[in-house]
């Protein structure tokens, strides 16, 4: 499926660039008209992905976190975060709630939230080539007739 309109970014894995990523997807997600609460859930996802990469992908150097936006027919927007760290061993297991390989002051918790606050999320992951996390939300239409233009 061809999308509407697209966006791409690659920054390095410092946190300070944590609140840059989600402010730059929340500004190109804006375009559909969201409400708050789901421009929030956006900003909210993508918090918690990019800091998961930050922290477990390269815990002991600097790396590349790239993300990609995509908007569809209907509102839909589809969000790509990606590194190419040091992977996850098991999947299904650190999605679980509160696992975590990140220390006492990790909740555990990042997954959870990106998968209740959006539509769609998939994790993709090989130990030592990376970590793929796809998010879709659909964006309810507005009785303003909000949306792409």
């Amino acid at each position: 499926m061809k999308s509407l309109n697209e966006m791409s970014i690659k920054f390095l894995s410092r946190s300070s660039n944590e609140a840059f990523a989600r402010a730059a997807v929340a500004a190109f997600a804006a375009q559909t008209d969201p409400t708050l609460e789901e421009l929030n859930d956006i900003k909210t996802a993508v918090s918690e992905g990019v800091t998961n990469a930050i922290i477990h992908a390269y815990p002991d150097i600097m790396g590349v976190i790239w993300i990609r936006v995509r908007i569809f027919d209907e509102n839909k927007v589809e969000i790509t975060i990606r590194d190419r760290g040091v992977g996850i061993e098991d999947v299904e297991l650190a999605r679980e709630p509160m696992f975590t390989t990140g220390g006492e002051e990790r909740s555990g918790m990042g997954f959870t939230i990106m998968e209740n606050f959006m539509t769609n999320f998939r994790v993709y992951s090989k130990k030592g080539k990376g970590t793929t996390i796809k998010m879709v939300k659909h964006i309810s239409c507005k009785a303003t007739g909000g949306g792409i233009h």
